[in-house]
């Protein structure tokens, strides 16, 4: 055989491999909502993905709103969806803020907190438990503020709170609602990827924390899989300062993701959208979105090369706001689904997993 024809052939095989690898590490997918199943949008979701997060339907707040009532038929839907499909799927289902407001009431006592919290994991692991699209499963979500302390209760049961936090902290000031929340995913969904979902920018406090939480989980021998980060960009004013300061912010993000593959941790950026308030400036635009969104991008693919790396976006269109907000949420497809400049610029991302 022609040396020079073996040793090209190796090239092209060893090239091959080596951007397979790379692929296989870096996931792009996005959310839906319930009522988009029969939507538009769930047929140009299967045009592009194959990584599929349902936006609330596995929430505790969805599914147990009150007490005694569990209602599975949206994340039935779902699950059903992504099966049919062959979808890979993320259980957004996470211990946090969104629970319900009878979870929220301030008469509920640790034990009976602790309680719900056990009771919501074993009904819905045990249920989802044989489906091996499920990948991962957000397990907590939402505990620490910018900070570094933790998110607790607020009176009533109308804010934004997390009540598990009054479950009470383990002799060492670590909440034993995160550690109980790990140890039952693990017990119950031992073949599913657990990951620590964050919201937030790059406040150092914030993720000194969570780094600290979740090698103090591994030290007591509970699997923790992956780290999350939400990435609401423009959300408020840690997530402005994300734009504002982009390479700055960058770099933070690139040291959290090698922090996260050095300990042998996943990185997901798993709520990816962009806030528009509505006010007449120049980060206020899509144009602005795709330039945010191509550095970003960049980013994740290149530390995809030594470890896993995910990004979601937060449904695939726009998205009004909520609490009183007067903005709107972008996302890859505008209101009459026509895609953006920001679809055009991770268009190529995505088809790195066709």
């Amino acid at each position: 055989m022609n040396f020079f024809y073996l040793r090209n052939s190796l090239i092209l095989f060893f090239s091959f491999a080596i951007s397979f690898a790379q692929n296989e590490n870096f996931l792009v997918g996005s959310t839906l909502i319930h009522r988009e199943l029969k939507s538009n949008y769930a047929n140009l979701f299967l045009k592009d993905f194959k990584y599929l997060t349902a936006m609330n339907a596995a929430k505790q707040s969805n599914i147990n709103p009150t007490n005694g009532s569990w209602k599975w038929d949206q994340i039935d839907n779902f699950v059903q969806f992504s099966n049919d499909n062959k979808l890979l799927f993320r259980l957004h289902s996470p211990i946090g803020p969104q629970c319900s407001k009878w979870i929220k009431d301030d008469a509920r006592t640790p034990d009976e907190l602790m309680a719900s919290l056990n009771e919501f994991l074993f009904r819905l692991l045990d249920r989802y438990k044989d489906f091996e699209n499920i990948k991962w499963i957000d397990v907590v979500n939402e505990t620490i503020l910018a900070s570094g302390k933790w998110l607790g209760s607020k009176p009533g049961n109308t804010k934004w709170e997390n009540p598990w936090l009054d479950i009470g902290l383990d002799e060492n000031g670590y909440p034993l609602y995160i550690i109980r929340a790990f140890e039952l995913a693990d017990k119950y969904a031992p073949n599913k990827k657990l990951v620590y979902n964050q919201n937030g920018g790059m406040q150092i406090p914030m993720w000194n924390k969570l780094k600290e939480t979740v090698l103090y989980l591994k030290s007591k021998g509970y699997r923790v899989d992956g780290i999350g980060w939400q990435g609401h960009l423009m959300n408020n004013k840690g997530l402005k300062q994300f734009v504002e300061n982009l390479d700055e912010e960058l770099k933070k993000l690139s040291d959290l993701i090698d922090w996260a593959h050095s300990n042998k941790l996943e990185f997901h950026i798993t709520e990816l959208d962009y806030y528009n308030d509505g006010e007449n400036n120049a980060f206020n635009s899509v144009k602005k979105q795709a330039e945010v969104y191509q550095k970003l991008m960049n980013l994740l693919q290149e530390k995809s090369k030594n470890g896993l790396v995910t990004v979601n976006f937060w449904s695939m269109g726009e998205r009004k706001s909520y609490r009183g907000k007067k903005g709107y949420y972008m996302s890859i497809y505008d209101n009459d689904t026509i895609p953006t400049k920001t679809y055009e610029v991770v268009k190529k991302f995505i088809n790195i997993n066709k």
